[in-house]
């Protein structure tokens, strides 16, 4: 063979052999980054659950509902309890990472759902004692000038105020499918329907009445229905509205919307006011 020809087979295998070398650097080094960024994204996924489960910490200070204290309680050990699957996970576990990853998408939800629900009753009870405050100071300047028979006054028309207004009982969110029919898994409601039963009240004026109901999603949005109503000094948009006559006796009401959005799973708040007030709220948890 040429002694030319063979020198230059041997520099082409030279070559391909560096080539291989370098492309396989290259390789070691982007699965290096790509582990780096992997630990990276995990660390900062346990950060987000080490604050939300603090974050449920801090809102346990701000009620004393013990109903939704329990609540609380579920959902930051169920926080704590992920957050511990995510410890025990390896950074290069990409199926595992996904899930919890998800999951963590559902608790920042939950969380925020919450988060309004608790700043809801806050603004309520703020909005209470201010109007608690505005009435004793009525009603002492009002003693000042007639005592005996200005406090038995307000006494009966704070009795009468409180007996009159309307409270709705046996809340129900039930997903519909196509044909019309219950079905528990939210991605094939087709229709949501509520209903509930307005209790019996002889003492609330009777005539027509407009009722509301407002659902909160799952990640903290309202429904809309296409229109707003008044309640403490500012407009809610309304999923459902439903105009009946109420004549003091137990009343049973139902709303279907249809299901225009698509759904998803988890848990569902439920709302029904009337007169410019809350009568009742009730939490619905669906699959997905």
């Amino acid at each position: 063979m040429n002694k030319k020809i063979l020198t230059g087979i041997i520099v082409l295998l030279l070559a391909g052999i560096a080539y291989l070398g370098y492309n396989l650097n290259e390789e070691k080094q982007v699965n290096r980054d790509m582990l780096e960024l992997a630990a990276l994204e995990k660390v900062e996924m346990e950060n987000e659950y080490q604050q939300f489960a603090d974050q449920y910490s801090e809102m346990k200070t701000r009620i004393n509902n013990d109903s939704i204290l329990a609540q609380l309680t579920r959902e930051q050990q169920r926080t704590k309890e992920l957050l511990e699957e995510l410890k025990r996970t390896k950074a290069n576990d990409a199926a595992e990472i996904t899930r919890l990853k998800k999951e963590l998408a559902t608790v920042r939800a939950v969380l925020r759902q919450y988060v309004l629900q608790i700043d809801s009753l806050n603004q309520l009870n703020a909005a209470l004692m201010d109007e608690n405050s505005r009435v004793r100071g009525e009603l002492e300047q009002s003693n000042q000038q007639n005592q005996a028979l200005v406090s038995s006054n307000m006494s009966l028309s704070e009795k009468v105020a409180i007996a009159s207004q309307l409270n709705a009982a046996n809340i129900r969110l039930v997903p519909l499918n196509k044909r019309g029919k219950d079905n528990k898994h939210m991605k094939k409601a087709r229709a949501l329907e509520v209903s509930f039963t307005i209790s019996r009240n002889v003492t609330a004026e009777n005539g027509m009445r407009d009722f509301y109901v407002r659902i909160i999603t799952p990640t903290g949005e309202a429904l809309s229905g296409g229109g707003t109503f008044a309640y403490e000094n500012r407009q809610l948009a309304w999923t459902m509205k439903k105009s009946i006559e109420y004549t003091g006796q137990e009343t049973p009401v139902s709303m279907v919307r249809d299901a225009d959005e698509t759904l998803v799973g988890g848990t569902y708040n439920v709302s029904v006011f009337a007169d410019g007030r809350m009568i009742g709220q009730r939490n619905f948890t669906f699959e997905k």
